[in-house]
C-alpha cells in the first residue's frame, strides 16, 4: 500500500516526514531546504527582492549626447573618405590609367586612410552609446586613447626635431620643384603655394632652373620659364590666368624679372607663415584634445552605467 509523504506540525512548528519502513511507520525530521526533483523552487512571496537602479535623467541625457557627439564625427569621417575616394577616382588611380601617381604614393590616400579610421572609431563609440555595448566602447576608448597618444609624440617631436623637419620641409619642397610637371598633387601644392605666399622657387625664382622642362636648355616651350603661379599678375588684365606669362622670365634680369615676378623664395615664406601661425596650430591641437577628452568622459560614463546595470541582473 503506497503512503503518500505528509507534513506533520509539532507544536512547536517544526515540521516532520513520515516514510514507510518495513510495516511501520518513521518519522523523520522535516527540513524546509528539501526540495523535490520534479517540482521547481520558487521565490518566497514574504521577501523582498530589490529592483535594478534605473538610469538618471543625467545618465540619459549623457547617453544620449555622446551617440549625437559620434554621429558627427562620423559623418565628418565619412565626408573625409569620399573625398579621398573621389580623388583616387579622378585621377585614375584606382582603375590604374596614366594619370596621377601609384596608388602607394598618392597623397589622397591620406584622406581615405583618416577618413576609415575616424568613421571606424566613430561608429564604435555611436553603436556603443545606442546598445549600450561594453565591448563597442572599451574600443571606443582605447582608439582614443591611441589617438591621443600620437598626437602628444607628435606634438613633442615637432618641438625637438624642428630643425630636423625644417630641413626635410626644404628637401620636400626641392623636391616638389623637380617633379612639378610629373606629378597634378605636386603642381597643385606648388601652385597654392606660391600663389599664396606670393613666392617662387625655395630660396628664389632661379630655383626653376633644376627643373628639367624650365631649364634654359631644355628644347621646350617652357624653357628659361617659371611656372604662372609666380607672375604677379597672372590675368594680366583679361579674366582667365595666362599660363605663359612665366615664360623666358629665367632669361630676364634681376629688375626685369622683380617687375614680372615674386623673385622671394617660397623657404623663407613658410618659415615665416609658419611663426606666425604658431598660436593658431598650437590651439587647433588643444582644441581637438579637448574634444577627444569630452568624448572620453561621456562614454566613460555610459560604459559605468552599463557595467552597473549588468551586476544587478
Amino acid at each position: 500500500m503506497a503512503l503518500s509523504r505528509v507534513r506533520l506540525f509539532q507544536p512547536h512548528g517544526e515540521g516532520t516526514r513520515l516514510l514507510p519502513q518495513g510495516s511501520r511507520l518513521v518519522e523523520l525530521p522535516y527540513s524546509s531546504l528539501d526540495e523535490d526533483d520534479d517540482d521547481t523552487a520558487e521565490q518566497d512571496p514574504g521577501v523582498w527582492y530589490p529592483d535594478s537602479p534605473k538610469p538618471s535623467p543625467f545618465s540619459r541625457c549623457v547617453r544620449y549626447l555622446a551617440f549625437l557627439w559620434n554621429l558627427l564625427f562620423l559623418l565628418l569621417g565619412l565626408l573625409t573618405l569620399a573625398v579621398g575616394v573621389w580623388g583616387l577616382l579622378t585621377k585614375s588611380s584606382l582603375l590604374g590609367g596614366d594619370r596621377g601617381a601609384p596608388l602607394g604614393s598618392d597623397p589622397m590616400l591620406l584622406f581615405v586612410v583618416a577618413g576609415l579610421g575616424a568613421s571606424a572609431v566613430s561608429l564604435a563609440g555611436c553603436l556603443g552609446a545606442l546598445r549600450a555595448s561594453p565591448c563597442l566602447l572599451r574600443f571606443f576608448l582605447g582608439a582614443l586613447l591611441v589617438f591621443g597618444g600620437l598626437e602628444l609624440l607628435g606634438g613633442l617631436l615637432l618641438l625637438l626635431l624642428r630643425r630636423r623637419l625644417r630641413d626635410a620641409l626644404r628637401d620636400l619642397l626641392l623636391l616638389c620643384l623637380l617633379r612639378y610637371q610629373e606629378d597634378p598633387d605636386l603642381q597643385f601644392l606648388v601652385d597654392e603655394v606660391q600663389r599664396s605666399l606670393q613666392c617662387c622657387g625655395l630660396e628664389s625664382y632661379h630655383d626653376w632652373e633644376s627643373n628639367l622642362y624650365f631649364n634654359c636648355s631644355s628644347p621646350g616651350v617652357q624653357a628659361c620659364g617659371v611656372p604662372a603661379s609666380c607672375c604677379r599678375e597672372p590675368l594680366q588684365g583679361g579674366s582667365v590666368p595666362n599660363a605663359q606669362c612665366g615664360f623666358g622670365a629665367l632669361a630676364l634680369g634681376p629688375m626685369a624679372a622683380a617687375a614680372l615676378l615674386h623673385t622671394e623664395g617660397c623657404g623663407a615664406a613658410m618659415a615665416a607663415g609658419l611663426r606666425g601661425q604658431a598660436g593658431a596650430i598650437a590651439a587647433g591641437a588643444v582644441t581637438l584634445l579637448l574634444l577627444e577628452a569630452v568624448g572620453a568622459l561621456m562614454a566613460l560614463r555610459v560604459l559605468r552605467d552599463v557595467t552597473a546595470g549588468r551586476v544587478w541582473q
